[in-house]
């Protein structure tokens, strides 16, 4: 799939909920073991939430962007994985930053993606540490 085979929507929770849950559980819950109470922390009202979807309209990646600059968990299904579908994401995320002015913008990467956030433009910025049971990284961009 490439990247003109695929739109990015952003809003709201209570719009893009049902079709970022769906993402979430699938990579989060059911891929990787995460345990879906330690999940469901992606209900935050105050975030700009992105739901990536393919052509026949299913949700396949997801991703947020947190009032303080970072970017929430980001999420994209196996089977698209590769595809650009990330990038994307994480661009209209970065993009949204940008325009409210925000001057970096920070995220947690699991240590299995850092590769993909370093292609990016991210640096770490701290020590790896456990999240959920996995590694993950510090890391963030300057948008300026």
């Amino acid at each position: 799939m490439a990247t003109s085979e695929f739109t990015v929507r952003l809003g709201d929770w209570g719009s893009l909920q049902h079709d970022a849950q769906f993402v979430r559980k699938a990579v989060f819950v059911e891929e990787q073991g995460i345990p879906a109470e330690l999940e469901w922390d992606a209900n935050d009202v105050n975030c700009l939430h992105a739901v990536a979807y393919n052509t026949t309209g299913e949700p396949v990646g997801t991703g947020r962007l947190l009032p303080d600059g970072h970017v929430g968990r980001m999420a994209v299904l196996a089977s698209v994985r590769g595809n650009g579908v990330g990038a994307e994401i994480l661009r209209k995320l970065m993009e949204q930053a940008k325009t409210r002015g925000d001057g970096i913008v920070m995220l947690n990467a699991q240590q299995s993606a850092e590769a993909f956030y370093r292609k990016e433009g991210f640096v770490q910025v701290g020590e790896i540490f456990e999240e959920a049971g996995i590694p993950h990284i510090a890391m963030q961009k300057n948008l300026l």
